[in-house]
């Protein structure tokens, strides 16, 4: 099991003064850690900021994975400042810390979350019943429609799929993966009246979407707003609505984007956007370039949507709903079937037997490969080990805190299973001590083979 003690991190951080203009520099700030298990990018950010540099500017509110105001692209991949720990990353490698793609920045790390809510709102994320009803209705957890959008409906519109999302550099009027998942989660509803007007403002949207699967490797929520996007195409296909609004006609451009971020200027003295055309699994760590590629008209970029939209019109027209009905079948087995089947579990090996010690509690992060249809993605899981004393036996938790998922620490001189989701405690047994959690901490599945323990991830 690595050591996560005392380590002396080099901290590379994007800056950027308004009042200064220009494209923006890196700082380099060097910070010794004591605990990089429990110390996540966020406190290196307030430590930085309270010891080194008081104008260092970042966005931040709950601390607790729930509010979203912390999205920032860490060692090239967006993600939470508050839900990444310091030990994510291999013991002394160096770490990278720059503003969301894709938006304007208003100072360092922070970004104008302006275009993001436009193209929000733009998808009518809002509920309108279909008829008014007295009583609250009544949605049992079991039902079609609740199990179709699983955790779709736990979105905090961080902005970390937009900035990973290639296509948002280059559709201008692209919703993005965010909008389109909140628009599905409602497309999905049958108590909603706004079925036809939603579809006709996201549907073009869905066609600018490649299938890259970035938004659905970052997002702090483990949600996939790749399934959703296709989701809502294959509704289209099943459930034909008659447009509201004639479509404009575009041209479908295909790109070779480029792998490093660009940071881009409109005029002296305006704030820099950041952008990260190319998709990849291993995203650039790479310093951003200072230099400016030429724009793209916006008439060539448009929404590719027309094009496509007329084949499926076409198709059903011409060779009948049941030919519609097989395309629509194939796109549900290629992308919304796989999502939805129950995997087997992956056993990762956590380490030998031997270092965990009996009678004490062991943080070990998990580190392993996930595969999400024709994509994967590295992940790290912490989880907690305990042997107790006397015992021939290994309780395995999941570090994950049953209230708000924020990360559980244990507190040797608490002798409790600690987290920042306001108060929440568990006793060595994991049943809640303190706090708001609904229920204990849940167990991990484990096996002991040839002295190594392994733990299966589902």
């Amino acid at each position: 099991m690595e050591s996560t003690k005392g380590n002396t991190r080099k901290i590379d951080v994007f800056r950027y003064d308004p009042t200064q203009g220009g494209d923006g520099h890196f700082d380099h700030f060097d910070l010794y850690i004591d605990d990089e298990t429990n110390t996540t990018i966020l406190d290196v950010l307030i430590r930085l900021q309270k010891e080194q540099d008081s104008t260092l500017s970042f966005r931040y509110a709950c601390r607790v994975n729930m509010c979203g105001s912390c999205g920032m692209v860490i060692n090239g991949r967006e993600g939470l400042a508050c839900k990444t720990n310091v030990s994510d990353f291999p013991a002394k490698q160096g770490i990278t810390i720059r503003p969301l793609n894709h938006f304007p920045v208003v100072k360092d790390l922070v970004v104008d979350m302006g275009p993001f809510f436009k193209h929000y709102e733009e998808c009518l994320p809002f509920f309108e019943p279909r008829k008014i009803m007295d009583e609250p209705a009544i949605i049992r957890p079991d039902s079609k429609e609740r199990i179709a959008i699983g955790l779709a409906t736990e979105c905090i519109a961080c902005g970390c799929c937009v900035s990973s999302c290639t296509m948002a550099n280059y559709h201008e009027n692209y919703a993005g993966p965010a909008p389109l998942n909140r628009a599905f989660t409602l497309l999905m509803d049958s108590r909603d009246a706004l079925y036809e007007e939603r579809m006709d403002k996201v549907l073009q949207s869905c066609y600018n979407c490649r299938t890259e699967f970035n938004c659905t490797e970052v997002c702090p929520k483990d949600i996939s707003c790749t399934r959703a996007i296709k989701y809502i195409q294959r509704l289209a296909i099943k459930e034909p609505f008659k447009s509201v609004a004639k479509p404009k006609p575009a041209q479908d451009v295909e790109s070779s984007p480029e792998p490093e971020p660009i940071i881009m200027n409109t005029a002296p003295g305006t704030s820099p956007v950041i952008q990260t055309p190319a998709m990849d699994v291993k995203h650039d760590t790479s310093r951003c370039r200072h230099e400016s590629t030429p724009a793209i008209p916006v008439e060539a970029i448009e929404a590719n949507n027309t094009s496509r939209r007329s084949f499926l019109a076409g198709l059903t027209m011409g060779i009948g709903a049941v030919s519609v009905l097989t395309v629509g079948g194939v796109l549900a087995a290629s992308f919304v079937g796989p999502a939805m089947q129950k995997k087997p579990p992956l056993w990762v090996p956590a380490g030998s037997i031997e270092k965990f010690p009996v009678g004490q509690v062991s943080t070990v992060n998990l580190r392993y490969t996930e595969n999400v249809g024709i994509y994967k993605q590295e992940l790290v899981k912490p989880v907690l080990v305990w042997r107790p004393p006397n015992q021939n036996k290994i309780i395995v938790y999941n570090s994950t805190c049953t209230h708000l998922g924020c990360t559980v620490h244990w507190d040797v001189n608490q002798n409790l299973f600690l987290c920042a989701c306001h108060g929440g405690a568990f006793a060595l047994d994991g049943s809640v001590m303190a706090g708001p959690p609904p229920r204990p901490l849940d167990h991990m599945e484990f096996k002991v083979d040839s002295g190594n323990l392994l733990i299966a991830m589902v």
